[in-house]
């Protein structure tokens, strides 16, 4: 029987969250803010260092390495040039658990220091015993490729979601954005170029072009991939969600869904993100959603760049 569950990040090795756990470092708690209806996270200068210096290449590339990875996919390819501007890959730890990623995407801020990314990437709700589980370590790395950081790797400083989430189990509102220190001196967005983002209405069906950095058998998390799929809108008494029949694993959260994409310049109108997916008993992922951007989001993104 099929499940529906969380497009997250890779699944944990036991053996690299016992071992990682113990190393994290962690932020300050999150503290809603009632006037802005966000939930905001701070994170302490001394944690964004500790951070970059935790995300080393060997560690990064642990994420793929392991017994257990998602069968390859066979909708969804590797991109074959260029990774397209303000596309990248997001690291972080979850505690309790371990080290994880998925996908993000940075898009036009007055800071030029904002991406955007599933809520789920950062809020990630409690363990089996009610624990609140913390993200850390958040770095962003636009246009990861095999290990290459072309423009860097830039420190999260906040990241926010809207307080209509209410975490993993929820689908409503599965968005989160992140304000970035700038790294080697230059703002994310004009080191890496961004995607444009759009909260108006979109027709339905929509020819759609995803991209995640899936961590499965087909890339290991280290190429990315993409699906050209038409998204249509569902919709029932309480979400809104894009659904459409592409299959990229765990670590493809968060991954930008393009509308009026140009293979020419890699640049499309962002609509929604990978939220979840529809996952067999072998592990294959049958289908992906991304909820609707709301007007409650469209807030959390306007005041992002002030973060």
């Amino acid at each position: 029987m099929n499940q529906k569950s969380r497009v997250l990040t890779r699944p944990r090795a036991v053996a690299v969250v016992l071992g990682l756990v113990l190393a994290a470092t962690t932020v300050p708690a999150a503290a809603a803010t009632a006037e802005t209806g966000q939930v905001v996270t701070a994170v302490a200068a001394g944690d964004r260092s500790a951070a970059l210096a935790y995300w080393t290449p060997e560690r990064i590339a642990q994420q793929g390495e392991f017994d257990g990875l998602p069968p390859a996919e066979t909708i969804g390819k590797v991109w074959p040039g260029p990774v397209p501007p303000g596309v990248g890959r997001l690291f972080f730890t979850a505690v309790p658990g371990g080290d994880e990623s998925c996908t993000a995407t940075v898009v036009p801020s007055p800071s030029r220091d904002v991406v955007f990314t599933a809520g789920h990437c950062l809020n990630g709700g409690t363990d089996r015993y009610d624990r609140p589980i913390r993200m850390t370590n958040l770095v962003f790395v636009p246009g990861y490729d095999h290990g290459a950081q072309p423009h860097g790797m830039f420190a999260a400083r906040a990241f926010a979601w809207s307080d209509t989430y209410s975490g993993p189990s929820s689908a409503l509102d599965d968005d989160g954005v992140i304000a970035l220190d700038p790294a080697g001196g230059r703002h994310v967005a004009d080191a890496a170029g961004t995607q444009d983002i759009s909260f108006g209405p979109v027709a339905s069906p929509v020819d759609t072009t995803m991209f995640g950095y899936p961590v499965s058998r087909l890339a290991h998390g280290e190429a990315l991939e993409y699906c050209t799929r038409p998204a249509t809108l569902v919709v029932n008494s309480v979400t809104r969600e894009w659904h459409t029949g592409c299959d990229l694993a765990g670590g493809s959260s968060g991954g930008p869904w393009l509308r009026d994409f140009d293979p020419a310049t890699g640049r499309g109108t962002l609509f929604a993100v990978t939220s979840r997916g529809t996952v067999d008993e072998e592990g294959v992922t049958q289908d992906l959603d991304g909820a609707e951007l709301s007007a409650a989001v469209h807030a959390l993104y306007d005041r992002a760049g002030g973060l």
